[in-house]
């Protein structure tokens, strides 16, 4: 995971911090397991809780071109301008999300959506739901 988090910051211009994220379902809360960038403290979210929160209980994608302009937002680095979350889903549960970050406003597109479920998907199909 973390060789993946590498080489997707590494290979795009914007994105500055990429990491993954997997679902504790039994306590309602993420965990991050894998990143790419800054450290940050955020390493369990509570689902509901920032913009990885929301889509922990959304199950659907959320870009954020600016992230000063969304109320629930958490902080990780005082230069991140927007962010991206795509959830992980596996028999339609949310297992993860992969979050991406970005020190530029309005970074991520509908492209970087798609990309994003396409990562997402491969990593399901190799998750084993009893992992949590």
């Amino acid at each position: 995971m973390f060789k993946i988090c590498d080489l997707i910051r590494n290979s795009l211009k914007k994105y500055d911090w990429v990491g993954f994220y997997f679902s504790d379902l039994v306590n309602k809360q993420l965990k991050l397991v894998a990143f790419s960038g800054d450290e940050t403290e955020h390493t369990i979210i509570p689902f509901g809780r920032g913009i990885c929160g929301q889509v922990a209980n959304s199950n659907k994608p959320l870009i954020v071109p600016d992230v000063k302009s969304e109320k629930n937002y958490i902080s990780c680095n005082i230069n991140v301008k927007s962010e991206i979350v795509v959830p992980i889903l596996k028999n339609n549960i949310n297992i993860g999300q992969i979050d991406v970050d970005s020190n530029t406003i309005n970074a991520f597109s509908d492209i970087d959506k798609i990309f994003l479920e396409e990562i997402c998907e491969l990593v399901s199909k190799n998750y084993v739901l009893n992992n949590n």
